[in-house]
């Protein structure tokens, strides 16, 4: 049974340019979207938690992440009225839904790593012998 979009009535397709399912498909398979949904996964965890987790993402683009993420619904941002605001990040059950995807994608990456490794190797080597 095909999903229906209810805001255009049409059939849910990722192939379609015109689909939200194309957006919400590009923006969770997004680098940051995967590393900070599988980082959430282990529990609520503040900004700087992630930002220290998911080494090498900008405070920007962890911004944005979020912003994302949350808007999406599958992120819920809590803040407490401390001095200063103490703010927390916790996933959905929206978000968790992702956890089985996510995680097999992160889990079939560190598996594979070495295989692809070696094939971007031998491609550079190819590459090196083109006349």
């Amino acid at each position: 049974m095909k999903t229906t979009v209810e805001s255009s009535g049409l059939p849910a397709d990722v192939y379609s340019a015109k689909c939200p399912t194309r957006q919400v498909l590009d923006h969770i398979s997004g680098k940051w979207t995967i590393l900070v949904v599988d980082a959430l996964l282990e529990g609520t965890l503040r900004y700087t938690e992630l930002s220290r987790r998911i080494e090498g993402v900008s405070q920007k683009m962890l911004t944005q992440t979020l912003r994302g993420l949350e808007a999406d619904g599958f992120v819920a941002r809590t803040v407490f009225p401390t001095i200063p605001p103490r703010v927390e990040y916790d996933l959905t059950e929206l978000g968790r839904s992702l956890a089985g995807p996510i995680t097999a994608l992160r889990q079939w990456t560190e598996t594979h790593i070495n295989e692809i490794e070696q094939a971007r190797a031998r491609a550079t080597a190819e590459a090196g012998k083109a006349p």
